[in-house]
């Protein structure tokens, strides 16, 4: 009898402390600009790692369209973080609104201009894509500034390319193989699954690379980030380093394990029926992803610079880059935990 109360009494406390750890931890609703997405990889891996809860915060994942929809969803108040393109932090500046990035999980931003199949022959510089109409998956993205920036980089007048959106994914795929538009900016894995039906795919500008991205941008161009306004994230610096330390120790499980590994720990319905094929974008993008979780400055100006060629009101709005991100967060997180995987 003594036993059973003593094991009903131990049963109790523990089910008393795990409430209590539970209730203890905050709660955090990050939207993401299309979990699919293999560039947002890292924001999902944390989930399924366990990183969060290990960080001590409880997250819920809000899957979205498109970066600018997760952007207006922190902007609205239905979500608290964005994961998305740090480059919507810069663009936002320009019209007063403070947004800040805490953490970088995208070196490189991993779009990649690709020529539709059926013009392979006719289309073999960024010069030739002048009266042509691209695919991006929304105007006024970053998908769609970039192509603005190679444009004018190549000596072309930007509006004269017909800008069509195309979403990303399978819709994206489908306008490209139909001959909708004649090129598209992309990201994996889509641009790999049209590599699969098409050995010959011409890419005139691939971002998944560090080569590529130096010569683009003459530095490293930050993509993926978590950000929040910047209200937000100076009122809850406590869950602001738990949503690093978690990103940094996901970073750091990425580049200690194996691509098979990480498809493992991916929820099905994001690796999809063509296993082969996502591994194979997978093993394209990991290059891209971040080993330090820290902003290179030099990144951040590569990014005003690309948006004032796209964008007038940027171009003339003065923005201090500087407050547009902060990397104590990361610098924190490297004094009390370092980045060792787990």
């Amino acid at each position: 009898m003594k036993n059973t109360i003593a094991r009903l009494a131990g049963a109790l406390l523990a089910l008393t402390l795990t409430t209590g750890f539970a209730a203890a931890q905050s709660k955090v609703t990050i939207a993401i600009g299309g979990g699919s997405c293999l560039c947002y990889l890292p924001t999902v891996l944390a989930k399924q790692l366990g990183e969060y809860e290990k960080a001590g915060v409880n997250v819920d994942l809000v899957d979205l369209k498109g970066g600018s929809d997760a952007l207006k969803a922190v902007l609205g108040g239905s979500a608290d973080v964005v994961s998305g393109y740090f480059d919507h932090c810069v663009n936002l500046a320009a019209k007063k609104q403070e947004l800040q990035s805490f953490v970088v999980y995208d070196r490189y931003p991993g779009l990649v201009l690709v020529v539709a199949p059926s013009h392979t022959n006719e289309i073999k510089s960024v010069k030739d894509l002048a009266g042509k109409k691209v695919g991006v998956s929304a105007p006024g993205s970053s998908t769609d500034f970039f192509l603005k920036y190679l444009l004018k980089k190549n000596g072309l007048d930007p509006a004269g390319t017909a800008v069509i959106g195309v979403g990303l994914g399978a819709t994206a795929v489908a306008a490209m193989e139909q001959g909708q538009i004649d090129a598209a900016v992309m990201l994996d894995p889509s641009v790999t699954v049209l590599q699969g039906s098409h050995k010959d795919l011409r890419i005139l500008s691939d971002t998944r690379t560090q080569k590529d991205t130096l010569e683009t941008f003459g530095g490293e161009y930050p993509g993926g980030a978590l950000y929040s306004t910047a209200a937000w994230v100076a009122s809850h610096e406590k869950e602001t380093q738990a949503l690093t330390n978690a990103m940094l120790n996901t970073l750091a499980w990425i580049h200690s394990h194996s691509p098979e590994d990480i498809m493992a720990k991916m929820p099905e319905e994001t690796v999809g029926k063509n296993k082969e094929l996502y591994l194979a974008a997978l093993k394209n993008t990991i290059p891209m992803f971040s080993e330090t979780g820290k902003m290179d400055p030099k990144g951040a100006d590569a990014v005003l610079a690309v948006f004032s060629v796209g964008s007038p009101e940027v171009a003339n709005a003065k923005i201090d880059v500087s407050k547009t991100f902060t990397n104590k967060f990361v610098e924190q997180a490297k004094k009390t935990t370092g980045m060792n995987s787990k």
